[in-house]
C-alpha cells in the first residue's frame, strides 16, 4: 500500500470516528434532556401533592433553549419556597443531573419573576433568599437553567472520545508501520549474491553498488535458474520448459533474446559470464 493511500484511509477513518463521535454526544444530549424533563415532572408532581392536588395536571416540560426548561400547571397553586427547593434538589440528586443550577417561579399574568434562587456545586456560594415567605396561590411557571455544567460535560465527553480515539489509531499506524518495516527487511533478507550483484527474485532486481536494475518477470526467473545452478550448463529444453512451456507458452527465438539482455546486465562485473554451450544450453560461469 503506498503512503497516499495509507494516508487517505487514516483522514477517512478520522473522518468516520469524529462523525460518529459527535452523533454519539448527539444522542448524549437527547438522553440528558430526556432525563431533565422526567426529573422535572416529578418536581411538579410532588408540588401538586404539597397542595393536595392529586388530579390536576403539571403540563409537558419544555426545552426553551439548551439548558434552560419551563413547565407549568393545569390549575393555580401555592408554592412554599423551602419545599421548592428540597423537592428540586431530591429529584435532581435521583437523576444524576448536574449540581449548578438556577430556578424561576413566574407568575403567568405579567411574566414577572416571583421567586428565584440559584445553587452551585460548592454550598456556600448557594443563594437561596426568602425561604420562609410563601407565595400565595396563583397560575405559576417555573423555569430551570443549568449553569456552565452540561456544556463543560458535553464538551469533556468529546474530548475524552476524540483522545481516546486518537491514541487509538496513532498505535494502530505504529503498529502498521513496524509491521511494514519489518516485512520489508524480511524481503531485504530474501536476496543472492552473484559476483559484485545482489540478486531480489521478490522483488525482480539487481542491486550493485547501490544502484537498482529492474528485471522483467522472465529475466528474473531465467536468472534464478542460473543463480541455483552457478556453472552448470543448463539445456535449452529445460529453460524454455519451466520459463515457458509449464505456463502454456511455446516460444521461437524469446530465450535467445532474454539471455542477450541478461548479458548485458551482467557484463558490468568480470567475475560472472552468461555463456552459451553451443547445440547444448548455457551456462552462468562464476569465479569462485
Amino acid at each position: 500500500m503506498s503512503r497516499r493511500k495509507i494516508y487517505s484511509f487514516i483522514a477517512f477513518a478520522f473522518l468516520v470516528i469524529f462523525t460518529w463521535i459527535f452523533l454519539a454526544s448527539d444522542d448524549q444530549e437527547e438522553a440528558f434532556s430526556e432525563r431533565v424533563k422526567v426529573s422535572l415532572r416529578d418536581v411538579g408532581n410532588q408540588l401538586l401533592h404539597s397542595n393536595q392536588d392529586a388530579t390536576s395536571l403539571v403540563y409537558p416540560v419544555i426545552e426553551l433553549e439548551k439548558s434552560k426548561y419551563q413547565f407549568s400547571f393545569q390549575h393555580e397553586l401555592a408554592i412554599e419556597p423551602d419545599s421548592l427547593v428540597s423537592i428540586v434538589e431530591s429529584s435532581f440528586q435521583k437523576a444524576g443531573l448536574p449540581d449548578d443550577y438556577r430556578v424561576e417561579v413566574i407568575q403567568c399574568a405579567d411574566q414577572e419573576v416571583a421567586y428565584s434562587y440559584e445553587v452551585k456545586n460548592l454550598e456556600e456560594n448557594n443563594i437561596i433568599p426568602c425561604r420562609g415567605r410563601t407565595l400565595p396561590e396563583n397560575c405559576y411557571t417555573i423555569e430551570v437553567r443549568f449553569t456552565n455544567i452540561p456544556t463543560i460535560y458535553f464538551s469533556n465527553q468529546r474530548l475524552l472520545y476524540s483522545i481516546i480515539f486518537i491514541v487509538f489509531f496513532i498505535i494502530l499506524f505504529i503498529l502498521y508501520k513496524r509491521k511494514q518495516h519489518v516485512n520489508s527487511e524480511e524481503i531485504d533478507k530474501k536476496y543472492s549474491s552473484i559476483g559484485s550483484f545482489l540478486f531480489y527474485p521478490d522483488q525482480n532486481k539487481l542491486v550493485k553498488e547501490a544502484k537498482e536494475i529492474s528485471l522483467s518477470k522472465k529475466e528474473c526467473e531465467l536468472l534464478a535458474i542460473f543463480i541455483a545452478n552457478p556453472n552448470q550448463i543448463i539445456k535449452r529444453d529445460e529453460l524454455t520448459k519451466r520459463v515457458w512451456e509449464d505456463h502454456g507458452v511455446i516460444v521461437g527465438r524469446s530465450l535467445d533474446t532474454y539471455i542477450s539482455k541478461l548479458r548485458k546486465i551482467l557484463k558490468d562485473d568480470d567475475s560472472i559470464k552468461l555463456s552459451n554451450v553451443h547445440g547444448v544450453g548455457y551456462k552462468l560461469e562464476i569465479e569462485i
